[in-house]
């Protein structure tokens, strides 16, 4: 893939080799990322990104010595490296180089990773019931986009693609739905968009909370409460947020076929009018 990268005040064009077997994060998982888009020379919620990449950092006991500003600016420093109609995915991440179980606070480095990934087009999307569920925040750092995290999704996620499914709905501890493998999920019923709540068991997306907002104040009424999975297999649609794809439809839920609905198709245009506000040149 195209992409530069900035590690130790330089950027390069080739992917830097940063760890070793010694290297705490490469054995113990002490790394976090967050992910950002730029596309068209828009960079949506790009502030919130680098904001959550500080807070990550610091709930798995990182310390982070660039500020989340200085973070922002080095993406933007990134971002002008590509034409202006690039689709770029940006990737700050943190990650310690000491420590026995838990990582030295004093050894975290900084590395930013922005490279060209196409925004994929709304299309279909089949999702089921994963046999995996997401941790409670008494069992993992659920707080953070810890990338220790991942490892359960994308058993989850081989799972589903396995049955014949792109996606797999995660419940939480108590048997509630939490997520999909890789973003957030939404339904509609009888016009009211419902989400699950942020119960620190999943990531409170960014692009969730955008959605959420924008939604509301478009006159859409929003509901974030527990959900169960008899309501998914009974919504009118389903829709997923996240920050890779921002609003996509979901066209199947097991064996029913669902069409992309007009909630949905208000999120999406609303994210996008949005987006057009963040320009990065």
């Amino acid at each position: 893939m195209a992409g530069w990268y900035y590690h130790d005040g330089k950027w390069s064009d080739q992917n830097p080799k940063l760890l070793g077997p010694a290297d705490h994060a490469f054995w113990l998982s002490s790394i976090i990322f967050d992910g950002a888009r730029s596309f068209g020379g828009l960079a949506p919620d790009l502030d919130r990104h680098c904001q959550r990449s500080i807070v990550s950092a610091r709930k798995l006991g990182l310390a982070p010595k660039q500020t989340a500003d200085e973070v922002e600016a080095l993406c933007r420093e990134g971002i002008r490296r590509f034409p202006r109609e690039a689709e770029l995915y940006i990737r700050p991440m943190f990650f310690a180089t000491d420590g026995w179980i838990g990582p030295n606070p004093d050894s975290t480095d900084f590395v930013l990773a922005v490279y060209e990934s196409p925004m994929p087009p709304p299309g279909s999307m089949k999702i089921c019931l994963s046999s995996f569920r997401r941790p409670a925040r008494d069992m993992a750092t659920t707080d953070a986009k810890a990338s220790g995290l991942y490892p359960n999704s994308g058993r989850a996620l081989n799972e589903a693609v396995a049955k014949g499914f792109d996606n797999a709905v995660m419940l939480d501890p108590a048997g509630n739905v939490a997520e999909l493998c890789t973003s957030n999920i939404w339904f509609a019923k009888d016009g009211v968009a419902v989400t699950p709540a942020a119960n620190g068991t999943f990531l409170n997306g960014i692009t969730r909370q955008r959605v959420a907002t924008l939604l509301r104040e478009a006159g859409v009424a929003v509901e974030e409460r527990s959900v169960t999975y008899a309501e998914l297999l009974a919504a009118d649609e389903i829709f997923t947020t996240g920050n890779f794809g921002k609003v996509q439809p979901i066209t199947r839920i097991e064996d029913r076929d669902l069409q992309p609905g007009p909630i949905y198709a208000k999120a999406r245009a609303l994210y996008w009018q949005f987006a057009e506000t963040a320009n990065v040149f």
